[in-house]
């Protein structure tokens, strides 16, 4: 039985994998029906996922699609001068519209995830003020258009719930919502720091009954407006090697290359994207020969793949929720 977690080391016991993997089907799921389906009481989950939280393990917020909303998501590269990037990696991390921040290269370049609700927020940070900071070099934006899939956990292995226990453990919500709104933004934005926030303080921030936070939430999520993110630091999980590759794909195999690559387990994230490349694929391996055979075997067996720029990740300064 664990009872330690350090950033030195980590061993998830089965209790602990199986916690993170009923996070992953409802993140909102009471410790109590997490603790049932599982088999331990309700204060053995709770006590694991608060070790969890302190350790920087994992990260649980709400997430939504900021085109629905009249806003977009972007990818942006920033290429900066020499000694400069880790201060306009950390400054891009303190904004509440970057979702996750990373040094890739040779700790030149940013790459990093901007989600605008306006085209005033958007322009606001790429066209006025990257471009008027000193040590940015240059600074190219990738809209994302599609997103295929992806979300690898790392949880594999033993622990892993069987069907029926997911099946348990799926909500069960009420009527749909017909949109999100302006009104919605406290609440989404209370859950972007803390996906499994109280009804108390969602009901603060939001100026609302707790009865109606709650109707909200379930109908929000009820449509797809409204999902939850389990964002485990997979680096404590023993993988070691995470990169961001562009391709470059003909568009008519865009499609269908997109979604094979989204079901490939060492992707966590992969999305059409406009640019020179239209293909963004984050690839989350075990070290540095992991990923050489995921591109020698694994996708050099996609021939619809043109060309590859391979930028692996030298340090994570942002992951989803507020930077600590």
């Amino acid at each position: 039985m664990m009872e330690l977690m350090t950033r030195e080391s980590v061993v998830l016991d089965d209790v602990d994998r199986g916690l993170l993997q009923a996070l992953v089907v409802d993140g909102r799921a009471s410790f109590a029906r997490i603790g049932e389906v599982l088999g331990v009481s309700d204060r053995t989950v709770a006590r694991r996922y608060a070790r969890m939280l302190e350790s920087d393990l994992v990260r649980l917020v709400g997430d939504v699609d900021p085109v629905r909303i009249g806003g977009a998501e972007w990818v942006v590269r920033v290429q900066c001068k020499q000694g400069a990037a880790a201060d306009v990696a950390q400054a891009l991390a303190r904004r509440d519209d970057t979702r996750w921040v990373n040094l890739v290269s040779g700790g030149t370049e940013i790459c990093a995830s901007l989600r605008s609700w306006s085209a005033t927020e958007r322009d606001e940070l790429l066209l006025h003020r990257l471009q008027r900071t000193a040590p940015v070099l240059s600074v190219t934006a990738h809209n994302v258009m599609h997103v295929f899939g992806g979300g690898r956990q790392g949880l594999d292995g033993p622990g892993s719930l069987g069907p029926e226990q997911i099946a348990a453990l799926a909500p069960v919500h009420g009527e749909p919502a017909e949109a999100l709104t302006d009104a919605d933004r406290p609440l989404l934005r209370a859950l972007a720091e803390d996906g499994r926030a109280p009804y108390p303080v969602l009901a603060a921030a939001t100026g609302w009954s707790q009865s109606r936070v709650a109707r909200r939430l379930d109908a929000l999520r009820a449509a797809g407006l409204l999902w939850f993110d389990v964002d485990v630091d997979t680096e404590l999980l023993g993988y070691h090697a995470e990169a961001r590759l562009w391709a470059s794909v003909s568009p008519a195999d865009l499609v269908t290359t997109g979604a094979t690559i989204a079901a490939h387990p060492e992707v966590a994230f992969c999305a059409a994207t406009t640019g020179p490349t239209n293909l963004l694929v984050a690839v989350v391996c075990r070290d540095s020969r992991d990923l050489y055979r995921y591109l020698t075997d694994r996708l050099s067996a996609l021939p619809q793949i043109h060309t590859i720029e391979t930028a692996p990740i030298i340090r994570t300064v942002k992951r989803a929720g507020p930077t600590r």
